[in-house]
């Protein structure tokens, strides 16, 4: 059996609004439900469970998609006024980066866990 990530726990001053921040700039939802996590299904075996945590510690999380997700992404950040980056010590600087034949640029959440998206060169089969 191959080895898939269930959830990962991510740590937030308020479990909620930033679930909904994460949900809201990757076009995703958080499921309905009380419960001791706010949960984001981010594809068909990954939630990410935010959950309270009065000192949060950040963290980096990074995400390849694809290039229409890429601008529709861009797009929210930009709309939220969101700072983004070329690199983890250069996230505020205003610019994307390219590398291994894709785009990608990092942001920070409300938490201070920074975000990457980055699109994948296609190969060909």
């Amino acid at each position: 059996m191959a080895i898939v990530l269930d959830h990962t726990i991510v740590p937030a001053i308020d479990k909620l609004a930033s679930a909904e921040f994460f949900a809201e700039i990757f076009d995703l939802n958080v499921k309905p439900g009380e419960g001791h996590f706010a949960q984001v299904q981010i594809n068909d075996s990954l939630t990410f469970d935010f959950a309270d945590e009065p000192a949060p510690a950040s963290h980096h999380y990074a995400f390849h998609i694809g290039d229409a997700e890429f601008e529709a992404i861009f797009g929210r950040v930009k709309a939220k006024g969101v700072a983004y980056g070329s690199s983890p010590y250069n996230h505020t600087d205003g610019r994307i980066y390219t590398r291994r034949g894709g785009r990608g640029f990092y942001f920070e959440d409300p938490n201070g866990h920074l975000l990457e998206v980055m699109t994948a060169r296609e190969t060909g089969s």
